[in-house]
This record gives C-alpha cells, structure tokens and sequence, in this order.
C-alpha cells in the first residue's frame, strides 16, 4: 500500500493530509490558500506530484441525515473539475463533524482564532483521511 491523501475543500482554503506508506496513521500536512481556480489546480498538482498518492480522499459535507445539500453538491463540481485535470483515483468520505472535532482539538489547544483558522482546514483533512483508513482497517 502507498501513501493517501485527504482533502477538505473550501472554497478559499484546502486542507491537505497524508498517509505513511502502511495507510495506519494519517497527519496534517499543509493548508493551501487558493484565490482562483486555476491557483488551487497548480497547487494542488504540486502537492500531489511531490506526495505521490496511490489515491486522493476528500471530504464529502453531507447532511445530518445523510443527503447531499448545496456544500456537498460544490465539493463534488469541483472534484469532477479536479479529475479533468489530475488523473488517479478519488475517493469521497462522509465528512460531517470533522471541521467541529478540528475546532475542537484547537480550542482545547488553546490558539487564538489567527492560529485556528491556519490549521484547522488541515486538521480536518487529517480527521478525514485517518476516519477512512480505520474504516478500510476494519473492513
């Protein structure tokens, strides 16, 4: 097995996860800040090339009662868009509560809402990838 990726689209930020090459133990690793598409497409390319991922995993925001709303219908435009251009395979993970339990780990972190908002994107890009290794672990 190889490295994996997790994603959590914004739509100003992307949080970015890895895997280690045993797909046990996810971690934060960078928040991409983005103004246009195209931006985020060059970004995104260059942290895929140097990361290597046997697939890419993003967070998909459905509703509480499972349904796909208005995020999640922009998550997935974008990921379409995305595979136009970046060619491996994705995977969308149910990724509710995952930007709370982020939150969450910050505050009891104690950091000001500066230092929040610039780890939490990657953060919950973690809590995504590291919810579907588990699942794949137990399956």
């Amino acid at each position: 097995m190889g490295v994996l990726v997790g994603l959590d689209l914004g739509e100003k930020r992307v949080g970015v996860a890895r895997s280690d090459e045993t797909g046990t133990i996810a971690e934060a690793y960078a928040t991409l800040t983005f103004k246009t598409k195209d931006d985020l497409l060059r970004q995104l390319k260059e942290c895929l090339e140097e990361l290597g991922p046997e697939k890419v995993v993003v967070g998909l925001p459905e509703t509480l009662s499972g349904e796909r709303g208005f995020a999640a219908k922009k998550v997935l435009a974008m990921v379409d868009w995305l595979k136009e251009s970046l060619s491996m395979e994705w995977v969308l993970w149910d990724e509710r509560f995952t930007t709370v339990e982020a939150e969450a780990i910050l505050l009891e972190a104690d950091l000001s809402r500066k230092k929040r908002r610039g780890i939490r994107d990657r953060l919950a890009a973690q809590r995504i990838l590291q919810s579907y290794l588990d699942t794949r672990k137990n399956a």
